[in-house]
């Protein structure tokens, strides 16, 4: 499991991306590249990492389902994700 600082820092990254998106939108528009390099470096977008909701693994993660690859096979085999089966040809 990621540790906790790593997991809050992104989810404060997130909250930055979300409250200077229309501004950051706006600049780009604008073509203020001077004016865009002087907002906070964590509110752009690329600097997000997907992580496992679960565990806060950075690696290996399916983004439709929001877990791990750990996480993912752990609960389809138990069946606790819809629409999942495990491949047998």
């Amino acid at each position: 499991m990621a540790r906790k600082s790593i997991i809050a820092r992104n989810e404060k990254r997130k909250l930055l991306v979300e409250k200077y998106a229309a501004k950051r939108e706006e600049l780009k528009k604008a073509g203020d590249y001077t004016a865009l390099s002087q907002l906070p470096r964590d509110s752009s977008a690329t600097r997000v990492r997907t992580r496992c909701v679960l565990t806060g693994r950075g690696r290996g993660n399916y983004a439709k389902y929001g877990l791990c690859r750990h996480m993912f096979r752990k609960l389809a085999l138990e069946g606790k994700l819809p629409g999942v089966r495990k491949a047998s040809w």
